[in-house]
């Protein structure tokens, strides 16, 4: 912290911010996330597809095996929603749904090597555009970037956060 409560270079205090700069940083969120999303974007309009597919695939990876329904409370989309973006994915061969062993009502998703290799350049651009932020931005202000990102979360959209973070570490830090 810079000296009087002010941020390096900033002076805001970050206790007492204005109507402005709250409005300043809503839209650096905006900005930033059309960036995050711009390469993903132009690799699924090629292919029909939009962020809800890359969402799907993307947590599909994070969790093979994840039910529907469990999909659909990370996502918080309908269930409509999600069977049109399921049925799209798993009629091009990109997602498999596999009756579950114990319920055979459940759908267990996993990605086929097609969908694991989309995700995988879907996401790899977004790795490469945040590893970049993150190096010029430094540890701290990555730790604090996080910070704000959890402490903007619902309650039951945090603890789901955290469940698949808690699931990552479980399983050695895999993704």
């Amino acid at each position: 912290m810079a000296e009087g409560g002010g941020t390096p270079g900033g002076g805001e205090n970050l206790l007492f911010l204005t109507d402005d700069q709250l409005r300043r940083g809503i839209e650096a969120m905006f900005f930033a996330y059309r960036g995050f999303t711009a390469d993903p974007d132009r690799i699924l309009a090629d292919m029909d597809y939009g962020r809800a597919h890359h969402r799907a695939l993307h947590f599909i990876n994070r969790m093979p095996g994840t039910t529907v329904t469990n999909l659909l409370a990370i996502l918080g989309v309908t269930k409509q929603s999600l069977n049109r973006v399921l049925r799209a994915l798993i009629d091009d061969g990109l997602v498999e749904s596999r009756v579950g062993a114990r319920d055979r009502r459940e759908r267990h998703l996993h990605l086929t090597e097609a969908g694991a290799a989309l995700e995988r350049t879907l996401s790899e651009a977004q790795r490469a555009r945040m590893r970049a932020a993150y190096r010029a931005a430094g540890p701290e202000a990555v730790a604090g970037f996080r910070q704000v990102l959890e402490a903007m979360m619902d309650g039951e959209v945090r603890a789901q956060y955290q469940a698949l973070r808690d699931a990552r570490d479980a399983a050695g830090g895999r993704g």
